[in-house]
């Protein structure tokens, strides 16, 4: 049995301040209703924050998660291990699609090494874990110490974001080989058949979607003994990076940050920290809808609905920066628009 994180109650969402939210976007000078669901996403921004009118993000924070995993031996991805580490590089000299959209959407990116195979800047390894994962087919993804120390490194790097002055979070991924885990707990927490769950990754052909397949149903025979048990489950048949994310979704909305979920590996590890932090989800935003099999499975389970469905499958954050101006535009809306008697403008 794995040590109990003990996560603290999460708190609910305000909601008087939700229903003022409601009421100021009747008193707006628009039909109630006009401007859809960014109505709804201004509405939820506002109980968030506590206030209404909500105010615009003054420093949203993307963090990306990298890792590699030991099951990427088994040829199931289009792209060899050691793409990750040089991705990471990538990050940190502002080339990738996530630090592109960041800047688009005025968000700033820091990227953490959990478990890359290579060693990487002292910058971005301070909480690494250990070198890749084990191979989750047949042995366990971390020892016991690791996953405790993996869920804490998540935890203090939720605090060092927030304490720096994040009002919101964006939670990325990197790493070859990540979608299979992911894809191991998405099927063992839903219910789901591996067929079902197992999309094309990096772009895999039909021989590699099967090894995939079929490693991901042999990882599920391991995972099933440890079900009730979502520490014990991060150990088995995760690793590093996606057990570090499980405790940096929990630990944001025990602190009341709302965080915009990407795809399917973010989505993993939320279905976790949902188990490890009841309630947690009520901080979360669907980013957008995975093109991968397991991401409409995870908003399911979660009660999520997406801002976005453009096909991506990207992961390191990109869907989520990709509906970030949006959900700016959302909040804005429902603070400058003026309200009908401001305007001097007949109500219906």
């Amino acid at each position: 049995m794995s040590t109990d994180p003990a996560f603290p109650t999460v708190p609910e969402p305000d909601e008087e301040v939700r229903q003022q939210a409601r009421e100021r976007q009747a008193q707006l000078t628009k039909p109630v209703g006009s401007l859809g669901r960014l109505e709804e996403l201004g509405t939820w921004v506002a109980a968030r924050q506590g206030v209404c009118p909500p105010r615009p993000f003054a420093r949203p924070r993307a963090v990306v998660f990298a890792g590699d995993h030991g099951i990427a031996q088994h040829g199931v991805s289009a792209y060899p291990a050691e793409v990750t580490g040089q991705m990471v590089r990538n990050f940190l000299d502002g080339g990738a699609a996530v630090n592109v959209l960041a800047d688009n959407a005025g968000a700033t990116v820091r990227v953490v090494d959990l478990a890359v195979a290579v060693d990487t800047s002292e910058a971005i390894s301070t909480h690494k874990v250990r070198r890749s994962s084990g191979v989750i087919d047949r042995e366990d993804a971390l020892t016991e110490d690791e996953v405790d120390a993996a869920i804490r490194a998540g935890r203090t790097i939720a605090d060092e974001e927030i304490d720096s002055g994040a009002d919101l979070l964006v939670a990325g991924d990197m790493g070859i080989g990540n979608t299979t885990p992911a894809a191991v707990l998405i099927a063992l927490l839903t219910g789901t058949e591996p067929v079902a769950v197992v999309g094309r990754g990096t772009g895999i052909d039909d021989n590699t979607w099967m090894r995939k397949t079929a490693t991901i149903r042999d990882a599920l025979r391991r995972a099933r003994r440890v079900i009730d048990d979502p520490v014990a489950l991060l150990r088995t048949s995760a690793g590093a990076d996606i057990a570090a994310l499980t405790g940096f979704l929990a630990q944001a909305a025990v602190r009341r940050t709302p965080v915009l979920l990407d795809g399917v590996v973010v989505g993993a590890a939320a279905l976790i920290a949902e188990e490890l932090a009841p309630g947690a989800r009520q901080w979360w935003l669907a980013g957008h809808r995975s093109a991968e099999p397991g991401g409409p499975l995870v908003l399911e389970h979660l009660d999520l609905t997406a801002v976005l469905d453009l096909d991506m499958r990207l992961g390191e954050g990109s869907g989520a920066l990709t509906a970030l101006p949006l959900l700016t535009a959302a909040v804005r809306l429902l603070g400058e628009m003026a309200t009908f008697a401001e305007a001097g403008v007949s109500g219906s």
